[in-house]
């Protein structure tokens, strides 16, 4: 299986529609087999879930992401796995165990919006200081 977690620097990143980079994992027999990090695309509508569509991808992995995405990646049969915090190494443990719990989306419906350009914060928690604290 092909699987994309929203990165910034090791940890998920909160946002994936703005996160600085993907991390690209293929997991098989429980095992993995490849890990490649990639620069974001750019944050279009619907841009992402079709690069990553072309990419292979069979699931996402972020921290959150709107309603509008979420969509977007199921119309490509992209599987979701939102709510995810902490380092990646620890998440890429959980997928090989197959532990990994998603949960609420961390982005609240428009924290993204405009988020790297006029806007310079999202409304969301920030997944590098909650995982550096647990």
């Amino acid at each position: 299986m092909k699987i994309a977690i929203s990165t910034d620097e090791n940890y998920v990143s909160a946002h994936f529609g703005r996160c600085p980079t993907f991390t690209f994992l293929v997991i098989e027999d429980g095992k993995l087999k490849m890990r490649e990090t990639i620069n974001n695309p750019g944050h279009q509508p619907g841009y992402i879930p079709q690069f990553l569509h072309e990419k292979g991808v069979e699931c996402i992995v972020a921290g959150g992401m709107g309603m509008r995405a979420t969509g977007f990646f199921n119309e490509f049969g992209i599987k979701t796995i939102v709510g995810v915090i902490g380092s990646l190494d620890d998440v890429i443990d959980k997928i090989i165990k197959g532990t990994l719990k998603g949960g609420e989306s961390l982005c609240k419906p428009g924290s993204g919006k405009e988020y790297g350009l006029d806007k310079t914060e999202c409304d969301h928690h920030d997944s590098k200081t909650d995982s550096k604290s647990d």
